[in-house]
């Protein structure tokens, strides 16, 4: 899955080759300022997350953006078994590309921990 870092000021996303196939890029950062809210969900989200580009393998995985109903883009690497972190954006109203990140990382909760300083959570 990918490989997530942090320093004082973004959080660092790092895609495997299948992965940045998906995602269509191969590494992104975050601003710290730009997130509102990071939360740790004990695993796999079962929410409707929309119009999908990319992967998705019903209940197994699922790669790429979604795009909501409502308007909520997503960037999703999600895979079942593993804690998934929640990072909801400033979003595209304020010149971002996406509105929120689920991420799924055997360290979600410390990577949770070391981003709490930005956002409340």
């Amino acid at each position: 899955m990918a490989d997530l870092s942090h320093s004082e000021s973004s959080l660092h996303l790092a895609f495997t080759g299948w992965e940045a196939l998906f995602v269509r890029r191969t590494h992104l950062s975050i601003p710290r300022s730009s997130m509102i809210r990071v939360e740790v969900l004990s695993g796999w989200t079962s929410e409707v997350l929309g119009v999908r580009n990319g992967l998705a393998i019903s209940g197994f995985l699922k790669v790429g953006t979604f795009t909501h109903p409502r308007g909520t883009k997503r960037l999703v690497v999600m895979k079942r078994g593993e804690p998934l972190l929640r990072i909801v954006l400033r979003g595209r109203v304020a010149g971002g590309e996406f509105d929120e990140l689920l991420i799924s990382s055997p360290h979600s909760v410390e990577l949770a921990r070391g981003l709490h300083g930005a956002s409340a959570s």
